[in-house]
């Protein structure tokens, strides 16, 4: 995969760096004439056929022994049309549109990207998984050529109106709202064409809107009116009733009687607002779908708990969303530790439990779902870490095994547990671990702990809770890698009180916790305890130092974390991936990780 800020600051530098191929697994650069990656050990040179694990040569088009096509295919833009043209030695023509790149590990660096190139490159920050990435572009004579990542398998909406059944009015509200947010986005660059030709509108595996490529405008732009007709179309589809409110809008679009965003922004709110008459105002949110673009008013950001690390900074404004009601789709996880590279002995510790009841019909799936997911990492001597670690999880596993039966008995409300009763588990969890301290006549390093971070789910809603150094990031298509908890240390906790990042962890004893939970009694534990809504697709990651330090993931998200939201991938190999790249860049200490893929969709008996 092409990484785009390479592109970008190549660019800016004028220089050029050739002969260079990146792991697909570790992202290291190797010379071009190396076989394998000189950091994992990975083949450079060919990979296994996902069908029948014969190993295959990358630059091959498909497996020789079961015909999988294996090779990585390319969708191809040309600016101009033209039966010749000069394409690059590195691939291979397939058809009009497509085209099968025989250096795939190979990145291209561009030294001035052809004029076409630019939406895609400074698009990206903001439009996400709506636009497809840009893989190599060059000029040919009087025109640009453009790679990209191929679409053409992607379901065409006005195909998915046409054969599915009771699409939700909200949903399709939902899809003409983002519709409004990219027009706005690519207004500024006369790139409005691209939402008024159907074919070029899709969807994703997981039914989010995005655009097979960007199209230039015609001699005469696209007006709200051109937009109007495209819904009128779509709308054109569906055979079910259909919504009087919404109908009288598009012909107000095609009579040029709806001239602005937001006045199309305000009459789909208010759609949406009608069509959710038995729903709570929650659930019509003062959130804008996409980021702020830079040119767009700024205003001062509210407070919050979860730091966005992975995307650039965007300031909210007052512009109204169409957010559905949520059920929970599919709900899937992997956990896997590792002693490391330097450690004779592994002290942290993971458990996963959980109940999924599935209820399928033609016309609908249901998962109603509940789980805990636990994360240890011990410290202590003479293994002490390993009896702490493993003495916080099967507290914490018999306390809320026995909470939950009693829910299922009707004692406690079938909901996430309150943060009370969370802290009261932690708390449980720390006593057993002092009293063997005590007991012990343990003192300074010899007095076991462990850190914890802990996820609790029940169908579309999640808790969070934390002591120590231990980490849940979360990852989202919209917000990208979020940082969900803060970390019990010195340096941290110098930043709340007001000090410099630079003077706090400037200090000798920054990284040194400021509560574990054994060493000391319950008044000096205190976990934090986070609520949150599964609200979209999204990516819980429950990681321990070993895997955190050195801005592991801050780095290599787009390699190793954005993969893990995608159906298609397998979870338990994206976190064993994920253990090696530590494992290569970290290796110091025990590494651990849990990865809860979490899909969600409309929920269609509350939208009847």
């Amino acid at each position: 995969m092409l990484n785009l800020r390479t592109i970008e600051e190549k660019t800016r530098s004028g220089t050029e760096e050739l002969g260079m191929l990146v792991c697909p697994q570790c992202q290291f650069e190797n010379p071009e004439d190396h076989n394998f990656c000189q950091a994992c050990g990975t083949s450079l040179v060919e990979k296994p056929c996902p069908n029948c694990g014969e190993r295959v040569d990358w630059s091959a088009y498909d497996c020789p022994k079961c015909g999988t096509v294996t090779g990585t295919i390319r969708s191809l833009w040309m600016s101009k049309p033209s039966r010749t043209f000069q394409l690059d030695a590195r691939y291979e023509l397939l058809e009009s549109s497509q085209v099968l790149d025989r250096e795939p590990l190979k990145p291209a660096i561009l030294d001035t990207p052809p004029d076409s190139a630019v939406p895609y490159l400074e698009l990206e920050p903001y439009l996400h998984q709506i636009l497809p990435l840009l893989f190599n572009a060059w000029q040919d004579d009087d025109r640009d050529v453009l790679i990209l990542e191929d679409r053409s398998h992607f379901t065409i909406l006005s195909d998915f109106l046409k054969t599915s059944q009771n699409v939700p009015l909200l949903q399709i509200l939902h899809w003409f709202y983002e519709m409004i947010d990219i027009w706005e986005a690519l207004e500024p660059y006369r790139l409005c064409q691209s939402l008024v030709e159907s074919a070029n509108l899709r969807l994703d595996e997981d039914q989010l809107l995005c655009l097979e490529r960007l199209i230039p405008n015609l001699a005469t732009a696209p007006t709200l009116k051109n937009l109007g007709t495209i819904w009128q179309n779509l709308l054109a589809q569906l055979s079910q009733t259909q919504s009087a409110s919404l109908h009288i809008l598009i012909a107000d679009l095609l009579s040029d009687s709806v001239s602005t965003l937001d006045d199309l922004r305000s009459r789909l709110k208010a759609i949406a607002h009608d069509t959710q008459a038995d729903f709570t105002d929650s659930e019509i949110m003062s959130d804008p779908q996409l980021p702020d673009l830079p040119s767009a008013s700024t205003s001062e950001e509210p407070e919050q708990v979860i730091t966005v690390i992975a995307e650039p900074d965007h300031d909210n404004d007052d512009m109204p969303t169409v957010v559905l009601p949520m059920q929970l789709f599919n709900l899937e996880d992997a956990g896997r530790t590792d002693i490391g590279r330097q450690r004779d002995h592994n002290e942290d510790c993971f458990g996963i439990d959980t109940q999924i009841d599935k209820v399928h019909s033609p016309a609908n799936k249901v998962i109603q779902a509940r789980g805990l997911y636990v994360l240890c990492d011990g410290m202590g001597g003479h293994a002490g870490g390993e009896v702490a670690s493993q003495m916080a999880l099967d507290t914490l596993r018999t306390y809320f095994r026995q909470y939950w039966h009693e829910i299922d008995n009707g004692v406690h409300p079938a909901k996430l547990p309150s943060a009370d009763v969370i802290r009261t588990a932690i708390q449980q969890a720390n006593k057993a671990i002092y009293n063997v301290n005590q007991e012990g006549l343990r003192s300074g390093s010899g007095r076991m702990g462990t850190t914890l971070v802990m996820v609790i789910v029940h169908d579309t809603e999640a808790a969070v809770a934390h002591v120590g150094d231990s980490r849940l990031y979360r990852y989202t298509r919209k917000h990208g890698l979020e940082q969900v908890t803060l970390d019990h240390e010195v340096g941290q906790r110098e930043i709340l009180r007001g000090v410099e990042p630079d003077i706090a962890y400037g200090r000798p004893d920054a990284y040194q916790l400021t509560q574990a939970l054994g060493p000391r009694d319950e008044y000096f534990v205190n976990p934090d305890v986070q609520f949150f809504e599964i609200n979209e697709d999204m990516v819980l990651l429950l990681a321990s130092d070993g895997l955190t330090d050195n801005d592991l993931l801050e780095t290599y998200w787009q390699s190793h974390v954005d993969p893990m939201l995608s159906s298609q991938n397998n979870l338990d190999h994206s976190v064993s991936n994920l253990i090696d790249l530590a494992n290569q860049y970290n290796g110091h200490d025990n590494i651990t990780a849990i990865a809860i893929r979490a899909k969600v969709r409309p929920n269609l008996d509350q939208l009847k």
